[in-house]
């Protein structure tokens, strides 16, 4: 495998986080060959390598980055269906590259307005070989990609309210919106838009975290022509 040796030779990740992420995986039960996992290390070390300059997150310590950011990302795996898959505010590629890496017969666009991430993303997506990742340097109010997605999904967008807004003409009529968040978002969850309906809340279990994981689903109410009639 010349692409882990590559890994190996150029990743400043240790042996000891290479067998903390693969105790991670095992710890919740995800299954990923060994070409899968060396390239979610050469992700981490990327994003080390780059966050002296790009300041892409403040966690700095490789294993806490595996926990925090690759764990906590891929804890939404079970919630995933569908081919069409968006991260709008992608920042670092969160929650987006490590669920791609994950599923790769899925196609995954990681949206950001931040030129400098979304140089990075691109980066990553090349040095990586992912090919079912597209990078798109633009807001979400104004990215018109010509179809709709089967899943809408963000970790760091600024409220549930706004993602719904913002991202409305990017959800198929069975799509679905995933809204990562820390503790459950009661305030939010009393300023949710007209258009859309809760499916559900799910606890995130993440190896390795302290303190409370939520996801919230929703979905685009699609009215009848009854509906549409009576008004």
């Amino acid at each position: 495998m010349l692409f882990g040796r590559r890994v190996k030779e150029e990743s400043a990740v240790s042996p000891d986080v290479a067998r903390y992420l693969k105790d991670s995986l095992k710890a919740v039960n995800l299954k990923a060959d060994i070409e899968t996992q060396e390239k979610i290390l050469a992700y981490v070390n990327l994003m080390i390598k780059w966050n002296r300059a790009y300041n892409l997150t403040s966690v700095r310590d490789p294993k806490q980055i595996i926990a925090r950011h690759i764990m906590d990302s891929l804890s939404i795996l079970p919630y995933i269906e569908g081919e069409q898959i968006i991260d709008i505010g992608s920042g670092a590629g969160l929650p987006g590259i490590p669920l791609a890496l994950m599923l790769p017969y899925s196609d995954f666009i990681l949206l950001d307005s931040n030129g400098k991430k979304t140089r990075f993303l691109t980066q990553v997506v090349r040095d990586l070989g992912i090919d079912n990742i597209s990078v798109a340097n633009e807001r979400v109010e104004d990215f018109r990609p010509g179809y709709r997605f089967d899943v809408v999904m963000c970790r760091a967008f600024s409220s549930i309210r706004d993602m719904l807004l913002l991202g409305k003409h990017l959800c198929a009529k069975e799509g679905v919106f995933l809204a990562m968040k820390g503790i459950y978002p009661a305030a939010e969850m009393t300023n949710l838009p007209d258009g859309f309906k809760l499916v559900g809340v799910h606890e995130l279990q993440v190896p390795g975290v302290e303190g409370e994981r939520t996801l919230v689903r929703l979905t685009p109410v699609v009215k009848t022509e009854a509906a549409i009639m009576a008004h």
